[in-house]
């Protein structure tokens, strides 16, 4: 191993990722056709209802019990970053906000001091398959901010920039910034009280789709900051002689540019990179704090409070298939995409 990796690890469902990051989840699904309660229409038979991640079939219900998906949880002391590149999702949560965004957009939501919320994949094709494709990241806040209001904002498609470049052989890579900037190109702003918001924590979320046989560059980062390059599907690539297969994970050198050589398939990649929090990290499922007294008083307010109670008529809430992509803000502010 030479010295710009410092580790390479195999790819899972759930994926390992350094400070400040907690870990990222990868889903996609194959869904069939849809019934019009946007259940699918091959049936649940032999499924685990309500904890099923078989992945049979090609799909998984994961806790729903009638449409695939995350009925009502709780949240707190960190962030979600929810990229959708393929597919919808329903979001209904307890401080009345509600949205169905996807086909490209990214939810960043800032748990802070708690909210309960849903993730359902109602699938609204009924003549064809409905396929899922997403990353939620989940991105520690530092002890100062784990009581900041939550907050929940929206990144749509159309408006997420995309820098391409094109090396030496004239092959292309395309960079989608959901955070951070790529030479003189910046991403949307994320959440008002989001670690990513301060620029010297240097958090980068990105896309990266390259060519056959393209080279491309991750610039080089300060000192310190943590960087991981997630190749999730392609053929191999070539990091400073270094041949890695697809379906692993790159830990990365910090202080020099890297030049990542593609394969011969079309590469896909998640990048992320940012500056450690250096904290101490105590995880009671949902709840991510400091110390096992602030879990206990976390999971004890939660149980009191219901951080805000369920404002719908259901935990596994979904908007009327009739809905196209939408957001509305807990101050009653509405998008419509």
């Amino acid at each position: 191993m030479n010295a710009t990796i410092k580790a390479i690890r195999p790819l899972g469902f759930q994926w390992q990722t350094q400070d400040p990051f907690l870990f990222c989840a990868h889903h996609h699904d194959f869904f069939p056709r849809g019934k019009s309660d946007m259940s699918p229409a091959d049936g649940l038979e032999n499924r685990m209802i309500g904890q099923d991640f078989s992945g049979k079939d090609g799909w998984s219900m994961y806790h729903g019990s009638k449409v695939p998906g995350f009925p009502a949880h709780p949240h707190k002391g960190f962030e979600t970053v929810t990229i959708v590149e393929k597919g919808l999702v329903d979001h209904s949560d307890s401080l009345g906000a509600a949205g169905r965004f996807g086909n490209g957009d990214t939810q960043w939501m800032t748990a802070g001091r708690g909210v309960m919320h849903s993730e359902m994949f109602p699938l609204l094709n009924e003549k064809e398959k409905n396929e899922l494709h997403l990353f939620q990241i989940w991105l520690n806040l530092p002890k100062a901010s784990k009581q900041v209001p939550a907050h929940f904002k929206m990144m749509w498609n159309e408006e997420i920039p995309v820098v391409k470049t094109t090396d030496a052989n004239g092959r292309q890579t395309t960079i989608k910034l959901i955070a951070g900037k790529y030479g003189n190109q910046g991403a949307l702003a994320p959440a008002p009280d989001s670690y990513a918001a301060n620029p010297a924590n240097e958090v980068g979320i990105w896309l990266i789709q390259a060519d056959p046989e393209a080279s491309f560059t991750l610039p080089q980062s300060s000192a310190g900051t943590n960087r991981s390059l997630f190749f999730y599907e392609g053929d191999f690539i070539d990091i400073g002689g270094e041949r890695i297969a697809d379906a692993h994970s790159v830990d990365l050198a910090e202080e020099k540019a890297i030049t990542v050589k593609n394969g011969g398939q079309t590469g896909y990649f998640l990048y992320l990179q940012g500056k450690p929090l250096s904290e101490k990290v105590v995880q009671h499922g949902p709840f991510v704090m400091n110390s096992n007294q602030e879990i206990q008083e976390a999971v004890h307010e939660f149980q009191r409070t219901q951080f805000g109670g369920w404002p719908w008529e259901s935990h596994e809430h979904t908007h009327g298939k009739e809905k196209g992509r939408f957001a509305i803000h807990a101050d009653g502010r509405e998008e419509i995409k």
